[in-house]
């Protein structure tokens, strides 16, 4: 079983119509928006891959489309962003929906949906199931992205979740309308409070969240119970109930923030991670999304920002992912940086201009001890490696507990791996790993030991 995700469901054109609004119309009291821009998206399961592919994911579509035109636009807008079609099926009585929105100073005026609501054909439905059946022992996960277009039959459903389950897949779904049933036995939904409200018939609220947190996790069998709670964050129950913050500051459009939440999840159980860990990764996705206008997606870059201090091999290796796939040419270098220095500066400068991004490994307190001897660090290493990553020439800074960084190195595979020019090349530890090794002359006469033995010298 791959690390690869399925998403299944019902694919919608989003369509934006940006333009300024300088007058009122004549013949009713509405603004007259003048168009400029017209901007085409994925939307529903399209737009849950579009956030997947953001993360670095591996992903494939499943879905059913019509012949019309709208169903030209969705393939255009697939093959744009190199996702697959092999797994969408035809039906030639189907219209694909769109929606359309239009906006005027970021403001959302009006929205109108083309569209005919109307379940898939016995023998589409059969097809799919033929498909999945074929096809579902590749994946590690399978999302379900519902809209309620007639897509997610309650036979496919549930015929799904039993197949995906037999297979030891887990399943994800966005639910939509008021019965869950069809939902029985997924691994968790992630309805948002008013949604889980409608379906277990109980207007949830603060003092009765965990009951009706365990109502949904024991009424549909999932092995979680998740509520989105907005601006709260978002409530996660397995046998006891935990509350995790949001992060958003601004909110400007929540339109795509529930595809955001299902992608993250599911891209963080790909890669075995906790629910809870899955779930603030999810939080701080969406506290992303929303504070752009439209449907948008989140990047590793912009959830791990500059002045987030990674701190594990597990937690990098996602972003060295997305580096790659990127084709960023990756330089690394460590060291203990105990008082920051000319030198140092100098140094990082240098090895920044050898390709685009520059990781820095930083030695914990126990690993400096371990090299300089029981009276050093001087500094901390949170104090150190805040410093480093604070630096304009460094875009990832990360702490190692060993005495080298051999085993960060094997984790990061850079292209470039530099140490001081008082190396020789075969002696720089995980030069067996790189393409490359580049020794930078060092800075006469600064060093921290230097600058430790003036202090006791001269103060």
């Amino acid at each position: 079983m791959s690390n690869q995700i399925l998403v299944v469901g019902d694919i919608i054109i989003d369509s934006y119509l940006v333009g300024s609004a300088e007058r009122i119309s004549p013949e009713a009291p509405v603004p007259i928006i003048n168009i400029n821009n017209e901007k085409l998206a994925l939307g529903g399961a399209g737009n849950v891959v579009n956030n997947l592919l953001a993360f670095g994911a591996k992903v494939d579509l499943v879905s059913v489309i019509g012949n019309c035109i709208n169903a030209s636009v969705l393939l255009n807008l697939l093959k744009e962003k190199n996702i697959s079609t092999k797994f969408l099926i035809e039906e030639k009585e189907r219209i694909a929906s769109k929606k359309t929105r239009i906006l005027s100073s970021n403001q959302q005026i009006l929205r109108y949906d083309q569209e005919i609501i109307k379940d898939i054909s016995t023998d589409s439905s059969n097809k799919l199931l033929e498909l999945l059946e074929k096809n579902l022992s590749d994946y590690k996960i399978v999302v379900i992205s519902d809209y309620g277009k007639g897509i997610m039959t309650k036979n496919l459903t549930s015929q799904l979740i039993k197949l995906a389950n037999h297979k030891g897949v887990k399943v994800l779904v966005d639910p939509k309308g008021i019965d869950y049933s069809k939902y029985t036995g997924a691994y968790l939904l992630t309805p948002n409070k008013k949604e889980a409200s409608l379906a277990i018939n109980l207007k949830i609220d603060d003092n009765n969240l965990l009951d009706a947190s365990r109502k949904l996790k024991n009424d549909y069998q999932l092995t979680y119970s998740i509520i989105t709670l907005s601006h709260k964050g978002i409530a996660v129950f397995k046998n006891n109930l935990k509350i995790l913050p949001t992060s958003a500051k601004e909110v400007y459009d929540v339109t795509g923030a529930g595809d955001t939440v299902i992608a993250a999840l599911a891209y963080m159980l790909s890669l075995n991670k906790t629910v809870e860990e899955a779930v603030k990764f999810a939080n701080i996705a969406a506290s992303i999304v929303v504070a752009k206008i439209g449907v948008a997606t989140a990047s590793l870059e912009e959830i791990y920002p500059k002045e987030h201090n990674i701190k594990s091999l597990e937690d990098i290796k996602d972003i060295i992912n997305s580096l790659k796939k990127k084709h960023q040419k990756i330089v690394f270098t460590n060291g203990c940086f105990d008082i920051l220095h000319l030198g140092h500066i100098k140094y990082l400068e240098e090895a920044k201009r050898l390709g685009d991004v520059l990781i820095v490994g930083v030695n914990t307190d126990m690993s400096v001890k371990k090299l300089k001897g029981s009276n050093r660090p001087i500094n901390s290493e949170l104090d150190r490696v805040y410093l480093i990553n604070a630096l304009k020439a460094v875009d990832y800074a990360i702490l190692f507990n060993e005495e080298t960084p051999y085993e960060l190195i094997k984790c990061i595979e850079p292209d470039v791996l530099v140490k001081g020019a008082d190396y020789k090349t075969e002696d720089v530890i995980g030069s067996d790993l790189v393409k490359s090794v580049h020794l930078i002359d060092l800075v006469e006469g600064k060093s921290t030991t230097k600058l430790i033995s003036k202090i006791n010298n001269d103060y």
